[in-house]
């Protein structure tokens, strides 16, 4: 019997909420704080995002994220995930 890669991508898909739930968290708390560092959260917050879909924009019409629907999807989950990781690290690091 042979896995079902949806699956795998289901889950990832998931966690992916998970994550970015916790970076929301981390957010919102940062920014009701106030001050300069939630000014720069804000900012960083909207320039992140926009870059985050311009790559990907070019990715899909260079052909990067392949030609099935499966390979795209994971590979799109993988982009952002690795992002919200790393938001969660830095948020998570910042007293």
């Amino acid at each position: 019997m042979s896995r079902n890669p949806w699956l795998r991508t289901g889950f990832d898909s998931w966690m992916l909420g998970v994550e970015a739930m916790q970076v929301i968290t981390l957010r919102t708390w940062k920014l009701a704080a106030g001050g300069a560092a939630a000014q720069t959260e804000a900012q960083r917050m909207v320039t992140e995002k926009i870059a985050a879909g311009l790559d990907l924009q070019l990715r899909a019409m260079t052909g990067d994220l392949g030609m099935d629907a499966h390979g795209a999807t994971a590979k799109v989950l993988a982009h952002y995930r690795r992002k919200v990781r790393a938001n969660r690290r830095r948020l998570g690091k910042a007293g």
